[in-house]
């Protein structure tokens, strides 16, 4: 682990992280104790009033360094995120590693530029002129989760770094190595002691940290259950939480939608990472005389998508994270199909030597008030939903404690009118939704609080102030 500057082996736990395409142990991973969280959150509250009040101009040059090194490594950063995910090679070159240097780089060019507000003189009372500025929060608890773990940890901690915020880092669990790894890169390009942290621990450790009082503020990305869990948490110290919670977004196919274009982009974007992703497009709306020919593209969409070794440039769908994970998957598919629902397309496990498989599968013969129409499964499954009228669509699209995304495929001058009315942070048309790291990313309802990406997801780290200066005697 990385604390204040310097190599620490955990006191805690031993976690054993496995391969899942092999199901080989890859390595075990001594965890945190509970005074090593306290000793990480120190650190961190230490080093926040010099980091706080280095220039933003410095900041910004050394998360870029600290990027320059990042790059430097991504070689090694992906072949550990391949190993311990699963992610397919070429999406791990690009969403794992590729955009979080991407928006780090942002977020250091973004905090050069003053971003107080003069709001002038009062023209009420006596005149008094008053500039609002924006401070960091504080020290940062940033937990993120196993399916995108320098993704997701990266998004916080450039917006972090850039706020003048310190921080400490703890990923899931299931996949601490690239993360570790980034605590030792960390180290390497200069960032003062203390400004960025890296632990590794279970839900004790996990609940040590957020409630720690050094923390001032929670990054989370993972479950609802668990984010309502952090919420309690947080309570006592009444601190600022960001929650990034999942999701169960909708993809409405609009009348008249170029069906086989629809379906290789919905199919392909859920499956990715092997379906473990929170903005997946699992709930497949489309309209009643196109369900025939829906189910026929994507057979055709099926056939072309390669279930294979991650490491491989041709594999389209790696494995899931753990056994455990590929039984959940399983059952809710089994429960389903116990109340009526049927597999119109893939379905089963591929026949590999090791490692935790689920060939992709699209559901039909239920509605939205399914529980797997309901909850997130975390896999490769969708469920095709038929409508007869638009507004039956964006109602079944709204159906859902979730809000993260949602994807329209059509014609583009209905779509625009669609977009609104659906309930989520994102909408996507004629298009997978892709990052860009000026643009928010965030929901509504259970998918959570606050936003990460663009200048949204740096204020999630800072708060406002409001200073009243007197006039002078000339004015």
């Amino acid at each position: 682990m990385t604390i204040n500057g310097e190599s620490v082996r955990g006191a805690g736990t031993v976690l054993a992280i496995p391969n899942p395409a092999t199901g080989e142990l890859l390595a075990e991973v001594p965890s945190a104790s509970m005074d090593q969280v306290d000793q990480a959150a120190t650190a961190a509250a230490t080093a926040l009033s010099g980091w706080a009040a280095t220039p933003r101009a410095e900041r910004s040059r050394l998360i870029h360094r600290f990027c320059d090194q990042l790059e430097a490594a991504s070689d090694h950063l992906i072949s550990t995120i391949i190993n311990e995910v699963g992610t397919p090679v070429t999406l791990a070159e690009s969403l794992q590693i590729g955009f979080p240097i991407e928006q780090m780089r942002w977020y250091a060019d973004l905090i050069r530029a003053d971003d107080s507000v003069d709001l002038g003189v009062a023209t009420y009372g006596q005149p008094r002129r008053s500039v609002v500025y924006h401070r960091p929060v504080g020290v940062v608890a940033a937990i993120s989760a196993y399916n995108y773990p320098l993704h997701l940890g990266m998004w916080k901690v450039g917006a972090a770094l850039a706020a003048g915020c310190t921080i400490v880092l703890m990923p899931s669990p299931r996949t601490p190595l690239a993360v570790l790894a980034v605590g030792r890169i960390a180290r390497e390009s200069g960032l003062p002691d203390g400004v960025l942290n890296v632990i590794v621990g279970g839900p004790d450790v996990g609940r040590a940290l957020t409630e720690n009082p050094q923390v001032n503020k929670i990054s989370f990305t993972g479950s609802d259950a668990v984010g309502q869990h952090i919420i309690s948490q947080s309570a006592a110290g009444i601190k600022r939480v960001t929650l990034e919670l999942g999701g169960k977004s909708p993809a409405i196919i609009l009348e008249g939608a170029d069906l086989m274009v629809a379906a290789n982009q919905v199919h392909r974007r859920y499956t990715r990472n092997a379906g473990q992703g929170c903005a997946s497009p699992t709930r497949l709306l489309v309209h009643r005389d196109a369900v025939s020919d829906f189910i026929a593209a994507t057979e055709q969409v099926y056939d072309d998508l390669v279930v294979g070794d991650p490491w491989d440039r041709a594999t389209d769908v790696g494995p899931v994270i753990r056994p455990e994970h590929r039984d959940r998957i399983e059952g809710m598919v089994s429960d389903a199909i116990g109340r009526g629902a049927r597999i119109a397309v893939g379905g089963g496990r591929p026949e590999f030597a090791g490692g935790w498989w689920v060939n992709p599968l699209m559901l039909t013969g239920l509605d939205n008030s399914d529980p797997i129409a309901q909850n997130e499964v975390f896999g490769p499954v969708s469920v095709l939903l038929p409508y007869s009228t638009l507004d039956e669509a964006i109602a079944i699209a709204n159906d859902s404690r979730f809000g993260l995304n949602g994807y329209l495929y059509g014609d583009p001058e209905i779509a625009a009118t669609v977009a609104p009315q659906l309930r989520v942070g994102t909408v996507a048309i004629n298009e997978a939704s892709g990052l860009r790291p000026d643009a928010p990313f965030g929901g509504f309802g259970f998918s959570g609080i606050g936003r990460e990406g663009g200048v949204w997801g740096l204020s999630a780290f800072q708060e406002t102030q409001h200073i009243q200066y007197p006039l002078s005697k000339d004015g």
